[in-house]
């Protein structure tokens, strides 16, 4: 299996190994990715008032077999985004943290469909076992907040993030099953791959995913997300609140659409709780 090495990191912790020579070349390269990535080596010579053999051995001294794989692993690091090489300033501070929240919130509101939205309480409402799916930091935690949110209402719900045990598990769906698919980004391999498996074996899925993602075209029906990044990316994925306030609409309108199970399991565990922590009686239900 081929597996990608940035390029820019090696160039970045081998530099002091470098001679003066080339770590003269490898500061040209840091300083202008781009640049770099299209020169011919004898203009990338000149410019560092190097040679070519000397650029031929820098490429090599950090693991390339010549210029021209540099080149190609040089154009990788660049297909991720220039703001993952170049230093963006922040420009909104702290404030700027909730903001990003509250827009990214409100334009999700904005798109989200009642009918989608009422079949997918229906199927999950009706439902054998519930199976909540997800990946990665943002889609693991809100597959978990699935799991968390619905038992409350007694719903048979589970929740999975291991790559071979979703398979597995949807692999051992039926009919009246539902699966919970979660992606931010809509193209991992493990969760699209994973409910194409559970339809199959027809089990519903909805996906909480962007539109015209992968998962997408392998769901029943998408509760869609729109995801917009900025530029610094030292702020956490905002997306991952668009995707935690859609688990909350679902559980919300579970609760409503099946009152009476639902009020009896909160109450339930609001006694077992209060029993064991104490406290004041408008503790969350949980902590």
């Amino acid at each position: 299996m081929s597996v990608s090495i940035d390029i820019i990191s090696c160039i970045t912790d081998r530099f002091v190994e470098l001679t003066a020579t080339e770590k003269r070349i490898a500061q040209f390269i840091l300083d202008d990715v781009q640049t770099a990535t299209t020169l011919p080596i004898a203009e990338m010579a000149r410019l560092t008032e190097t040679s070519q053999a000397s650029i031929t051995r820098f490429a090599r001294a950090i693991g390339c077999k010549d210029v021209r794989e540099l080149k190609v692993k040089l154009a990788q690091s660049l297909a991720v985004g220039q703001r993952f090489i170049l230093d963006v300033p922040d420009l909104e501070g702290v404030q700027g943290i909730y903001e990003t929240i509250i827009n990214v919130l409100e334009i999700n509101r904005r798109a989200l469909n009642p009918d989608t939205l009422k079949r997918a309480v229906e199927w999950l409402s009706g439902a054998r076992q519930i199976l909540a799916i997800g990946m990665g930091g943002g889609s693991t935690i809100c597959a978990q907040e699935v799991q968390f949110r619905l038992f409350r209402l007694g719903l048979p719900v589970v929740s999975q993030s291991d790559g071979l045990l979703v398979r597995m598990m949807c692999s051992s769906v039926a009919p009246h099953d539902v699966v919970l698919a979660l992606s931010l980004g809509g193209y991992t391999p493990e969760v699209v791959e994973s409910a194409a498996i559970a339809r199959q074996y027809g089990a519903k899925v909805i996906a909480i995913t962007p539109e015209g993602t992968p998962l997408a075209e392998n769901a029943d029906e998408v509760l869609p997300l729109i995801v917009r990044e900025n530029d610094y990316i030292f702020k956490p994925s905002t997306s991952r609140y668009a995707m935690l306030a859609m688990v909350d609409v679902l559980a919300t309108e579970l609760a409503m659409a099946n009152k009476n199970q639902a009020k009896d399991r909160l109450r339930r565990i609001k006694l077992a709780l209060d029993s064991h922590r104490g406290g004041v009686d408008r503790q969350p239900l949980g902590d």
